[in-house]
């Protein structure tokens, strides 16, 4: 978190001098001194966070890759006359624990053209599916996956 602020700080400032950096160590200093006393943080948290850095870029590199997948996908129905959809609601279960692998899961799949999370109820998911084919294998996503990973 300390290096978040120190990048915030140079982001901030638009120019690297000496002084920039200096300043920018202190501030970031002082600010990771208040939320670790005032508002529950500890530096164990930051080397959890960091142990899981490696799964969070995997899962970020498999999200785009799927976008651009099924925006491929979805060329053929944007495109052709002869080729008709078959919009279809699936329901799934993920066995995921925290709310926010929740979230984020149900928003990947949202953010994925030619899918949108409709429902999210605990571990149950419905998804409208602007074809089909777009809902197969959606429990068993490499999402699934990387985010039971990341839980541990």
């Amino acid at each position: 978190m300390f290096l978040v602020f120190f990048l915030v700080w140079v982001m901030l400032n638009g120019r690297w001098t000496v002084e920039i950096a200096l300043f920018g160590v202190g501030i970031a200093g002082a600010m990771y001194a208040f939320i670790c006393v005032f508002m529950d943080y500890s530096p164990a948290k930051d080397l959890r966070l960091a142990k899981k850095l490696p799964l969070a870029l995997c899962y970020v590199y498999h999200l785009v890759a799927e976008i651009v997948k099924a925006n491929l996908a979805m060329l053929p129905f944007l495109f052709s006359n002869e080729t008709l959809p078959e919009p279809a609601l699936v329901l799934f279960y993920a066995d995921l624990k925290t709310d926010l692998a929740r979230s984020v899961l149900a928003n990947s799949i949202t953010i994925t053209p030619g899918t949108i999370t409709v429902e999210q109820e605990d571990n149950a998911y419905c998804v409208h599916c602007f074809d089909k084919t777009m809902g197969e294998g959606l429990d068993t996503s490499i999402f699934v996956k990387l985010l039971k990973r990341m839980e541990e």
